[in-house]
């Protein structure tokens, strides 16, 4: 993929209003080509806000951004076929295999034939899924869902992916899995990733550079050593949370989020 003179993301003065309380605050962002690029803060302070707006899924109150080059409000279309989206949820069809799946995400982004079947193929194996594109998706784990859901995400070679808490609730193993496949992706094809996260090791190693929001605003931005070196010597990316957010980390039980996401499929 050929570096864009534009940055990946950017916005100017992003709003997002409901009645009179802020749910965004005038956000100024900027997300170089080929980064990976994380959003923390606390439940509520805007992040999948943010994300929501950047991939054309709300209309911003005021405000500007751009992704890929174009206008998230007046190139909707533009954008949405130059990125790739994982909500927060999982949301892959567990009544259907995982090539139905693939295949189905194929068809949506206007793959066809000889081509479709062969993004297919690959995108099982970046999966690390081969052999297994005939179970059906409620039979896996959460870690083999998400390296699914960013395989679909990514079919068409977007040059942004948007990625809502991509590791929340997953094992050790699963999430440094999924670490693996992001790290590829930037790697191979020089992608622009954007991610919320709360997780601080994921946020720590994974992340280019990052943007702490707090109550809708920024409330500070850089490298994840940098923003450690801003809060004192010894500082960790936990530390610099609490310091600019006056919140303590939450987080989600591995096993809890699974059974959820298992028994909402089973329902399904």
């Amino acid at each position: 993929m050929t570096p864009a003179p534009h940055p990946a993301i950017s916005s100017n003065g992003l709003c997002k209003r409901y009645g009179h309380s802020p749910a965004l605050d005038h956000l100024d962002l900027t997300v170089e080509v080929g980064q990976i690029f994380g959003l923390l803060g606390p439940n509520g302070a805007g992040k999948s806000t943010a994300i929501k707006i950047l991939t054309t899924l709300l209309d911003a109150s005021s405000g500007q951004a751009w992704v890929a080059g174009f206008d998230v409000a007046r190139q909707p279309v533009e954008v949405r076929r130059r990125i790739g989206y994982v909500p927060q949820l999982l949301s892959a069809d567990g009544a259907l295999t995982a090539t139905e799946n693939l295949d189905l995400s194929a068809r949506l982004h206007g793959l066809s034939g000889t081509e479709r079947k062969h993004r297919v193929a690959a995108a099982l194996h970046f999966a690390g899924l081969e052999g297994m594109g005939q179970q059906l998706v409620r039979t896996f784990s959460g870690g083999m869902v998400r390296r699914l859901e960013i395989a679909q995400a990514t079919l068409h070679d977007p040059e942004v992916l948007f990625l809502d808490e991509p590791t929340m609730g997953l094992d050790p193993v699963a999430r440094r899995t999924v670490w693996a496949h992001l790290r590829q992706l930037r790697a191979d094809k020089a992608m622009t990733i954007l991610l919320c996260t709360h997780d601080m090791e994921e946020a720590d190693l994974l992340c280019d550079e990052l943007a702490l929001l707090h109550r809708g605003r920024l409330a500070a931005v850089g490298r994840p050593q940098a923003l450690k070196d801003r809060v004192g010597p010894t500082a960790s990316l936990a530390d610099v949370f609490v310091h600019f957010s006056g919140q303590a980390i939450q987080t989600a039980p591995a096993r809890d989020w699974q059974e959820d996401q298992a028994a909402a499929w089973h329902r399904g």
